[in-house]
């Protein structure tokens, strides 16, 4: 199986987990795993057309998977996906 480890904001929408393991062949798949089994993640981490939120960064293991094969990139067992979420604000 593949862990994804769930930032602080979102582990409310995951029974407060820090890590979930998932199945699945791809980040897609793995991704499909968690929001089946927390649906209200969902809204979260998707538009409303299905399309992942441009604020959702997916790292595979230490690499970003927007420079894989975005959610089409291949896991297997071992692999660790971490979902990072930008934050913005502050001052300069």
């Amino acid at each position: 199986m593949t862990k994804i480890h769930i930032p602080t904001p979102l582990r409310q929408y995951t029974a407060k987990q820090a890590d979930v393991q998932v199945k699945g062949g791809t980040v897609g798949d793995a991704l499909s795993d968690l929001t089946a089994r927390h649906p209200d993640l969902r809204r979260h981490l998707y538009t409303e057309e299905g399309k992942l939120r441009s604020f959702v960064n997916v790292y595979l293991n230490d690499d970003d998977v927007r420079y894989l094969q975005k959610e089409a990139t291949a896991i297997k067992d071992g692999d660790n996906i971490s979902i990072v979420p930008s934050i913005a604000g502050g001052r300069s």
